[in-house]
């Protein structure tokens, strides 16, 4: 049986695992990610980490053969690198990932964006298994996602794709004026229905200080905290107008939804999944749409997965 080393590469940790070519997962490990020290440093970094997982893997006769990578970042996938980053990853743009990680370890590498590597694993063996055609849109501190036809991520000409949380939303205005985004935009969806954005409506609209994060809002939401509750709505309509709409352009066979706020129980599931439903074309309207379901283990699948179909 074939073993590759899958990497989920964020910008607070970075996660590996020795995934089998059945999908299943041998061994994992994690670090913090060096973000304030740059590419090199955090190549360093994970290329001991994942010396020892080789170590490991070895000596329960698993032989590792190459490694894929989900990188935080707009990644040129084709050749390996770091196209564009934040902040939050201070000297990653340039980064010659692939190239890097074959250089300290001796091993053929892929990449793509960290995205794309949760969808894969999705569409691979987690909540869309089995579907020819898979959209993953994820609700978290950002709103990102990707579409896989096929086993293969779409990445886009400039492989911007997936970026489903920069498109406009009706709901990301406040006071008649659209809201700001994280892109430096204004008005996009994931500046109404990401969890940060959550915590900011909260606050905009009077709410009580001391609730220092989303968490705190969703607690006060359930203990029956009216604008909490009414905040939340909109962001879940906001999500689910966005996945519909998604769903009318891309016509996939499934639908996952993936990343803290889908986690966060029905409370937002529920109207989420019910604003999307709202938007959909009549031949749509018995479209799945799931809960992902492998959890911290997907971009590790996904990422390794990119070895498995070479």
């Amino acid at each position: 049986m074939r073993y590759v080393v899958g990497i989920d590469l964020g910008g607070t940790k970075t996660a590996a695992g020795v995934v089998a070519e059945d999908g299943s997962v041998l061994i994992t490990d994690q670090i913090p990610t060096l973000n304030r020290d740059g590419g090199e440093a955090i190549l360093d970094a994970i290329a001991l980490m994942v010396s020892g997982l080789l170590e490991r893997a070895t000596a329960m006769g698993a032989t590792v053969d190459a490694i894929g990578v989900g990188s935080a970042g707009v990644i040129n996938a084709s050749e390996g690198t770091v196209i564009s980053s934040t902040d939050a990853i201070l000297g990653w743009t340039g980064t010659a990932i692939t190239a890097g990680l074959t250089q300290r370890l001796g091993l053929p590498a892929a990449v793509v964006n960290d995205v794309h590597a949760h969808a894969l694993g999705e569409a691979w063996h987690g909540a869309g298994a089995g579907a020819p055609t898979a959209l993953m849109v994820a609700f978290g501190t950002g709103v990102g996602g990707s579409f896989v036809v096929d086993g293969k991520p779409l990445l886009g000409h400039h492989f911007v794709g997936g970026h489903v949380g920069h498109f406009a939303s009706p709901l990301a205005v406040h006071n008649g004026a659209p809201l700001p985004c994280s892109c430096g935009h204004s008005g996009h969806v994931e500046a109404i229905s990401s969890g940060p954005a959550i915590h900011a409506a909260y606050l905009r609209e009077g709410g009580d200080a001391s609730l220092i994060d989303t968490r705190a809002v969703f607690d006060s939401a359930k203990a029956g905290d009216e604008l909490a509750l009414r905040v939340i709505a909109t962001a879940a309509t906001a999500a689910g107008q966005a996945v519909g709409g998604l769903i009318n352009i891309l016509d996939p066979a499934v639908v996952v939804v993936s990343g803290g706020l889908a986690d966060a129980g029905n409370l937002w599931w529920d109207q989420m999944e019910a604003a999307a439903r709202a938007e959909l074309l009549a031949p749509l309207a018995s479209v799945a749409i799931v809960r992902a379901a492998l959890g911290n283990t997907a971009a590790i699948v996904g990422a390794a997965s990119l070895m498995f179909a070479k």
